[in-house]
């Protein structure tokens, strides 16, 4: 497998993970999730779960919130020996808006956009 390799998950951001008023998440959670599916990527690439080595640049686009569910995707833009560059985005596709009620957003919200490194054997 080579660049354009892409992965997504998909995830309901519970209400135990809100941090700040306005139920609120922070951005160490889109974060996780770039990691998730950067093992992910490695796996599939390499048989193996890799390490993460850096960021080069982390966008905070807009807020993620409780009740919302997202999209983390990584997709493969450089293949180098033993490190590969991943574009991470982290959408959000559907929003709570009160009590029980939630509604799908279209077009989605993007939260939070970067480019990170990883490493494998």
């Amino acid at each position: 497998m080579s660049a354009g390799l892409t992965v997504t998950h998909r995830r309901y951001v519970p209400y135990s993970h809100a941090h700040y008023a306005g139920d609120l998440v922070d951005g160490a959670y889109a974060l996780g999730l770039f990691g998730d599916v950067a093992t992910e990527v490695c796996i599939r690439m390499d048989g193996d779960e890799g390490l993460f080595a850096s960021y080069s640049d982390v966008q905070f686009r807009a807020p993620v919130r409780a009740g919302d569910v997202v999209e983390a995707t990584a997709t493969v833009t450089r293949v180098g020996t033993r490190s590969r560059t991943l574009e991470f985005s982290c959408v959000v596709v559907c929003r709570g808006t009160g009590g029980s009620g939630a509604r799908v957003l279209d077009p989605p919200v993007v939260a939070v956009t970067a480019v990170g490194t990883v490493v494998v054997p």
